[in-house]
């Protein structure tokens, strides 16, 4: 199992508004679906999405040397699956995330619909992958959908409608 939340990181608060919203319930549904031992059941999701929620602090003391760990390969993935699937729920065609990172912590993130690519997303300092706040998160999260489904409407053919 790979975890990616822990038990001693503070948990920041989370905007009962903003649980709402379709990507922090799917963001917390890719978490969760990693958890094979069900270690977050009964965990709120502030908790279970705190590891998401680095701060300028935080990223500092995180050294860059060395291989990313799996914890936050897993957080990576997780971010990118979350829009993938509400590409796919937005268009109704498969969108498929590819990630590819290096030893070094470099690498891309690519989401294709059909043979279409609808997100090319260069990833540095993995080791560091994080956010200042839930909010930051949904919205980086929120450019890359509008982007893909602005992408998906323009070459409907490619993507496979």
């Amino acid at each position: 199992m790979i975890s990616i939340s822990t038990d001693t990181a503070p948990t920041p608060e989370l905007d009962a508004d903003l649980a709402q919203t379709d990507f922090i319930k799917e963001m917390s549904r890719q978490v969760r679906a990693i958890d094979n031992y069900g270690t977050y059941d009964g965990w709120p999701l502030a908790r279970v999405l705190a590891p998401f929620i680095l701060t300028k602090e935080q990223r500092r003391e995180i050294p860059v040397i060395g291989d990313p760990d799996d914890v936050v390969l897993a957080r990576v993935k997780a971010f990118h699956n979350a829009i993938a699937a509400l590409i796919e729920k937005e268009c109704g065609l498969m969108a498929v995330p590819l990630i590819n990172i290096t030893h070094e912590g470099f690498g891309r993130a690519l989401i294709t619909v059909g043979k279409l690519v609808v997100m090319d997303r260069t990833l540095r300092d993995v080791h560091r992958f994080g956010f200042d706040s839930y909010s930051k998160m949904k919205t980086e999260a929120d450019k890359h959908l509008a982007v893909a489904l602005e992408v998906v409407g323009k070459y409907p053919e490619v993507a496979g409608l």
